[in-house]
């Protein structure tokens, strides 16, 4: 398994389909899904930190317009777990945990919100931040939370995808192997293009990998 402590490396890319409920579009979930996609995806490393840092204030507004839905609060999650991702080191540690936060209050009001979102990217972060004494990381809670995800969504691309790199990063290649297959059956999404795209090109970096260690 890959060791975690020093640097956090927090792999979190999802982007699901959520009908827009408010009339701002940069405040409603399909817009803040679309402009996540196009940073993820589309900007260039030296500007994805300052790009998702904006998008978060978005998200928090979405938040607070939106009386703390969980759907909400998920993808504000997601923007501060992109944002630790493009930051980096030690210093992104801060969104890291403000996503986790944001996390367990949206499983708290509704554990299957946005088809499984919540528990996969909650799922994602324990297996990737540093585990104690650095920070909260877990592989036995991060494992839980997985088998309670693709129990509930075994359609789920994302789902499939997340758990074959946690199961490829613990040396369990064939499970990795039988999870991208998975992966890459999944259907597609209505109004994620580029997200379909970029998850199922990071399937088949993924998929060399595992094919090397087979």
């Amino acid at each position: 398994m890959r060791s975690k402590c020093g640097l956090i490396a927090v792999f979190i890319s999802l982007i699901l389909y959520a009908t827009p409920t408010f009339a701002d579009n940069n405040h409603t979930l399909l817009g803040i899904q679309q402009q996540w996609a196009l940073i993820n995806y589309d900007a260039d490393s030296s500007e994805k930190e300052k790009a998702f840092i904006a998008l978060i204030a978005d998200a928090e507004a979405f938040v607070a317009s939106s009386n703390n839905s969980a759907e909400a609060l998920t993808w504000l999650a997601i923007t501060q777990s992109s944002a630790a991702k493009a930051k980096g080191g030690l210093g992104a540690l801060d969104f890291a945990k403000a996503a986790r936060a944001n996390l367990e209050k949206a499983l708290e009001q509704d554990e299957q919100v946005l088809e499984g979102t919540a528990l996969t990217v909650l799922a994602a972060l324990y297996h990737n931040v540093p585990g104690w004494p650095v920070a909260f990381g877990s592989d036995k809670k991060a494992a839980r939370l997985f088998d309670k995800a693709l129990a509930l969504y075994p359609n789920s691309m994302d789902a499939h995808y997340f758990y074959a790199e946690y199961l490829f990063d613990d040396g369990e290649y064939e499970e990795a192997a039988r999870h991208l297959t998975l992966a890459k059956s999944a259907p597609e999404k209505q109004n994620r293009p580029i997200a379909d795209k970029g998850r199922r090109a990071e399937i088949e970096i993924l998929e060399a990998k595992v094919a090397n260690k087979l």
